[in-house]
Parts: C-alpha cells; structure tokens; sequence
C-alpha cells in the first residue's frame, strides 16, 4: 500500500458488517444495518475519501474502471436487490402488507438477516481489493501510433465480429466467440460514442446497425441483463461528451427495462423456449403484453423483485445446508475450477463444469435433480460453500484486486484507459460485471487474460501499439 491508502479507513469499509453483527439478536435491525452499509461503502469510496480517484482523467471519462462500473454492478446487484426480498419476508406484496396478522417465518428472517450480513462483508473485502491496488502511474509501456481513434475502434469492431461468427464452428473454441462477440459490441459502442460528436455519418449509420443488430440479438436472447447493459454501455460512453442528455434519457430508460423487461421475458420465454412461437412472434407478444398491461404484470413483477432480481433466497438456502448438513467444499472448487481451464481438445474425458456446479445445487436441495432450470451459485456463495466468513473475505478480496489488477495491466498493454480499460477491459472481462459460479470465473479470466495478450501481439505485429 502507499501513503494514500491508510488502515484506518480501509477498516472503516468493515464497520457496516461489525454493527450489523453486534445487532444479530434483532434480525430486522441487523438486516437494515448490513443493507444500508452497503451504501455507505459506495459513498466513502466513490467520493475518495478512502482512497483518492485517480486524477489522471476527468471522471466522466473513466466510468469504466473497475472502481465504478465492476464495483457498482457487482456490489449493486449483489448487496442491494435483496431489498424487496425482505419486504416479502415480512408479509408484503408490492410494497403492500399482505395482512396484520401475517405470521413471519423467523427462521427465514434470521437466515436473510445472516446472507446480508455476508453480502456487507463481502462488499467490503470486494472494494479493499480494488483500493489496496488501484495505482494509476499515468504513464504506460505502450502508445497508441493512430491519431484516429474513432476509426481504429471501428475497424476493431467490423472484424472481431465475423471473427466470432467463424469461431463459433471450431469445436472447443465457442467461449472465444463469446468473448469477441462482446469485444465487437464494446468497440462497436464505443465508434459510436465518437462517430455521432464527430458528426461522421458513414460510421454513425453502420454503428448503429451493429448497435441494433446487438440490441435485437439482446431482446431475443430471453434474458433481462444482456438488453440492460446494451443500454447502459451506450449511456456511459456517451456521458463524457452528452451528461445532461444521459441523465434526462438513459436513467429514465433503465428504470423503466427494470419495470417492464419481467413481463416481456415471462411472455417471450413462454412462447419462444416451449416451441409455441417463432422468436418473432414471441417478441410481438411480449411486446403487446406490456402494451396493454395485462393483469398479472404487477404480481409478475414483484415476484421478479423479490425472487429473481436478487439471489439472496438461493443463498439462504445454501447457508441453511452448510455447515450444518454439508460440510464446507476447501478446497474441492478450486480444484474444480483448475479443470475447468483445461481445453476438452486436451482432456476429452474432463468433467462437464455445470453438471459439477449442479452437483452442490442439489446437494442443497436449493432446487429438484428431476426440474430443467439451471440455478448455479453466484462467486459470493462458492466462497461462503468453501470457507464460511473467512472463504467470502478471502475471495472477494481476490475478486476485487483481480478485477483492478487485470484493468491496470490492460492500460499497461494498450496505451491507457480508452483501449485498455474501456474496450478491452470490458469486451474480455465482462464476467467481472455480475459475477458466476467459481468454475466458470476462473476459467473465462484465464482464457480472456490469454486473448488480452495474444491481441496485444497483433496490435503491436500491425503497429497500432509501439513501446514508449
């Protein structure tokens, strides 16, 4: 550590955690606590108090430093949803009481209050990892040889997108796809964000072609989180340049996908994934279920509010089994997520990582063997599973300084934050954004890490890089 970061305030991030234990006999109380903590570690550490935010930039203009963005997302999603999963523990539906003499399952209460308090925890060690090691130097091994960066971001992206496509038909190689799928979502973003200032309207309209084309892809995906962060990515790198135009549109925009993108996944999935519908019919209908409002939007919302939007039930129930019924994996996921890195072309007989993540799903009883819904653990509970409280601080501590560390050696390799943070950062290592089970962390870090290299070898072979 260096003089900027003291001891004393790191340990203040873990006063939160402290005061909600002292208080574990109330569970009510010790929830609030906990809950609340979590934003109180967001204001000492986004405003500097704990450690100063590098200066080497403005701040709108690098919202995508793990600090931030990694910070925000995971630790928001995380800590933060479990909200309204406590309001339904306490007898209410949409903010409503269910009835006064709705009786509340104490045992439930108390293992809510408990995962919180892990949630607080683990926030904590997750934001001591990134400050420990967020040393901005201002200088870097590489410098970017084009003057046109704007261009240079939009050829990226018009070639690592057929890139993906081709990959995608070479057995063993289907997660590169993913990750050159989302580096030319990134890259393609990002053109976009300088070609509409730049007024280039060549590179406007076919960025924005590649944006829709993504966000489509995002809508018929059936899932919630890949259309949110096609519309926050755009909002943060438009700030820098449009910051009244982004608060008035994009905020407004996000929360209402909170709202409305429940029921448009419910009636998608229910039409599209039981071979009901085309994937396009399946969009119209959800699209017309949110336009008339059915009925049943508010109970499909709370019950996303509660039960899906936050994890925090399944956790529950993995703390409920362990210690007490199942003994804590060690070090058996560790080894697991070894395995996991070996390519299959290597190991044809290596163990299928979701059937060995399934494994302690079940073993919990957190779902049934014979049920068709996948329900792995977040990087939060492995850490809980291997070592209780110690295994969640020791994790998310490495969570946190491998998220900042990765991010500080891709500036190193592409010449500062627009290349290394902003695009490559954040095409490569979106698995930092939300978070997996342990095996598949390690194992998209590792090869993401891998590609990091191999295309700062091709930046440097093409003389878009040069040593300093």
């Amino acid at each position: 550590m260096d003089r900027q970061l003291s001891f004393e305030r790191l340990a203040l991030l873990y006063m939160p955690w402290v005061l909600a234990w002292l208080f574990k006999s109330d569970p009510t109380v010790s929830y609030l606590i906990a809950w609340s903590g979590s934003f109180f570690i967001f204001f000492i550490t986004l405003t500097g108090w704990i450690r100063p935010i590098p200066a080497d930039l403005p701040l709108s203009a690098q919202l995508m430093r793990p600090i931030f963005l990694v910070h925000i997302m995971f630790a928001g999603y995380t800590c933060c949803t479990s909200i309204f999963y406590f309001l339904d523990v306490l007898g209410y539906v949409n903010f409503s009481k269910i009835s006064n003499s709705f009786l509340i399952d104490m045992k439930r209460l108390e293992l809510t209050a408990q995962c919180q308090r892990y949630y607080c925890l683990g926030h904590a060690a997750l934001i001591s990892g990134m400050l420990t090691f967020m040393k901005h130097p201002g200088h870097y091994k590489n410098r970017v040889v084009s003057t046109n960066v704007s261009g240079l971001l939009f050829y990226i992206a018009i070639i690592t997108l057929p890139f993906s496509i081709i990959v995608v038909a070479i057995p063993g190689l289907s997660q590169f796809a993913r990750q050159f799928g989302s580096l030319s979502f990134i890259a393609g973003t990002l053109a976009l964000a300088f070609a509409i200032p730049q007024k280039k309207s060549w590179n406007t309209m076919i960025c924005l072609g590649l944006y829709f084309s993504n966000f489509y892809s995002a809508s018929t995906s059936g899932f919630k989180e890949p259309i949110i962060i096609s519309v926050l990515v755009l909002g943060i790198f438009l700030y820098p340049v449009y910051k009244k135009m982004v608060l008035i549109i994009f905020i407004p925009i996000l929360l209402g996908l909170f709202f409305l993108l429940p029921t448009y996944v419910r009636v998608f999935r229910e039409n599209a994934w039981a071979g009901n519908a085309s994937t396009h019919d399946a969009t119209q209908l959800a699209l017309n279920a949110i336009i008339n409002q059915d009925d049943d939007i508010q109970e499909t919302n709370w019950d996303f509010l509660a039960y899906r939007l936050s994890e925090i039930d399944m956790f529950t129930k993995f703390v409920h089994t362990t210690p007490s019924q199942i003994d804590y994996y060690k070090e058996d996921l560790w080894k697991q997520s070894l395995w996991a890195i070996i390519p299959r072309a290597f190991w044809p007989g290596k163990p299928n990582a979701e059937e060995l993540v399934m494994k302690r799903v079940y073993a919990a009883g957190v779902i049934n063997p014979n049920s068709n819904v996948s329900a792995k653990p977040a990087f939060i509970v492995d850490a809980y599973l291997s070592y209780g409280g110690f295994g969640i601080w020791l994790f998310m501590f490495a969570y946190g300084a491998a998220a900042q560390l990765i991010s500080l050696k891709a500036e190193q390799l592409f010449g500062g934050y627009l290349l290394g943070t902003a695009l490559i950062f954040s095409g490569l290592f979106q698995v930092f954004w939300r978070g997996s089970s342990l095996e598949f962390i390690v194992n998209t870090v590792f090869w993401s890490y891998i590609s990091m290299l191999l295309i700062a070898w091709v930046f440097k072979s093409k003389n878009i890089l040069k040593p300093v």
